[in-house]
């Protein structure tokens, strides 16, 4: 949730950060004019509220046993006791008010993005995102390298059709060493980040709509969330969702911090259907794995934990002895809720792109505000919001496609990288 105290004080800053967001800066007028309508509609309501405790006490004076002949009229106690009911009709009318004003202002607000940090790149999509290195040269092949698409079936461990014919289109099975090789995946990565200081968690896969709202996810991105409407749970679409509900509503210990957490879930989303390449294997679908790395930490801390878990994410892709590549999101495709973000990309031979594997973000203090997350420096001090931070540690698809691309042999079979090898149990595919 953006600070409503930021808005009110320093406007033209937020109504510059939208521009260059490429968001509309017209809702910061929308959000004081809000905010100016409930101060004034609260002001009012105390103002009817300090008429009825005086006119109850005159009411009161008539009962009073020491009360003058006149004061004790009973036609004066009934015309203030009138007053009384309409002051109580106008408080009645006027909590309405300010309830309806007060819902439409934090709507207004939970719709406000995140301020980009000043290193952050101004630009308009992911076109101007600038890379700051590249690890690694795309190996050299005596042979036209294949597709995922054409390897995986080739070999038996990738089943579209069956994919389609279970859950229909944007599905797929993964079968024998495929899937075996998935499973590797996972438990590595767990064991790397546990290894790098994280503690591995086991989460729900379904969570409350308020866990949702807290990590940013929700009104903006509703339509791209799998809702289970009976049970009103929604189906996670990265980790990061109930990592951040871990500790909504708490006050946590500043000596505790910072806490690192990872965790393993399949992830689900209503992802639109593009054109091109995307449509075609594994790259884009309805439900992934994602193994997940996140953070709470101290505020002043934030931008150094960024860096560390971006290179944790880089240790994972340089382990697997694939070539990276690391960009820094400008402004135009950094994500609602980040202040900054590194994307890490790994090189897909057979489709010649780089896929994105790893998004490693500093959200600031923006989901800790929406999920009411709070530290305490020491006994009896002033609650501060922590800072929170979140980066894919990776995802499986795309990490897939990869070692399947840059480890394939002429004969159509597929190495295992060597770290996955004592959890595969197996050197190579074929």
């Amino acid at each position: 949730m953006f600070d409503l105290k930021i808005i009110r004080e320093q406007p033209d800053r937020v109504r510059d950060a939208l521009k260059r967001r490429g968001a509309d800066p017209a809702m910061v007028d929308e959000i004081l004019a809000a905010d100016a309508t409930r101060r004034t509609s609260l002001a009012e309501l105390e103002a009817f509220r300090n008429q009825r405790n005086t006119a109850s006490k005159e009411i009161g004076k008539t009962l009073a046993p020491h009360a003058s002949a006149g004061v004790k009229d009973e036609a004066e106690r009934e015309t203030r006791k009138a007053q009384v009911r309409e002051i109580n009709t106008r408080i009645e009318t006027l909590d309405k008010t300010v309830n309806a004003v007060e819902t439409r202002l934090n709507d207004l607000v939970s719709q406000v993005p995140n301020i980009p940090d000043d290193d952050v790149p101004f630009g308009k999509d992911d076109n101007e995102n600038p890379v700051l290195r590249t690890v690694g040269a795309p190996r050299e092949f005596d042979f036209t390298p294949a597709a995922h698409w054409d390897l995986g079936p080739a070999l038996g461990i990738l089943d579209f059709e069956r994919g389609v014919k279970l859950a229909g289109s944007r599905f797929y099975v993964l079968s024998g060493a495929g899937a075996k090789l998935q499973r590797a995946l996972i438990q590595w990565l767990l064991d790397l980040h546990v290894a790098q200081g994280y503690r591995e968690m086991y989460l729900p896969f379904m969570v409350k709509e308020s866990v949702v709202f807290g990590a940013g996810q929700l009104p903006k991105f509703r339509d791209n969330l799998f809702h289970d409407v009976e049970k009103d749970a929604w189906f996670v679409p990265t980790a990061e969702i109930p990592l951040t509900g871990l500790h909504q509503d708490e006050i946590i210990d500043a000596v505790k911090l910072p806490l690192h957490y990872c965790a393993y879930t399949p992830c689900f989303r209503k992802e639109p259907m593009s054109a091109g390449k995307d449509v075609r294997g594994i790259k884009r679908g309805f439900q992934f794995d994602k193994v997940e790395m996140y953070k709470f930490c101290l505020p002043e801390n934030s931008a150094d934990e960024l860096e560390k878990l971006r290179q944790d994410a880089e240790d994972t892709c340089a382990a697997l002895q694939i070539p990276y590549r690391v960009k820094l999101l400008c402004t135009g495709d950094i994500g609602f809720a980040a202040r900054k973000t590194y994307d890490i990309e790994l090189w897909a031979p057979g489709q010649n792109e780089w896929l994105e594997v790893s998004s490693c973000s500093n959200v600031g203090d923006f989901q800790a505000r929406r999920a009411n997350i709070r530290f305490r420096r020491e006994a009896g001090a002033k609650t501060e919001f922590v800072h929170t931070l979140n980066g894919s540690g990776l995802g499986m698809p795309r990490t897939m496609i990869a070692i399947m691309e840059n480890y394939q042999q002429k004969d159509g079979s597929i190495v295992v990288p060597e770290v996955l090898r004592p959890y595969a149990k197996m050197d190579v595919i074929k």
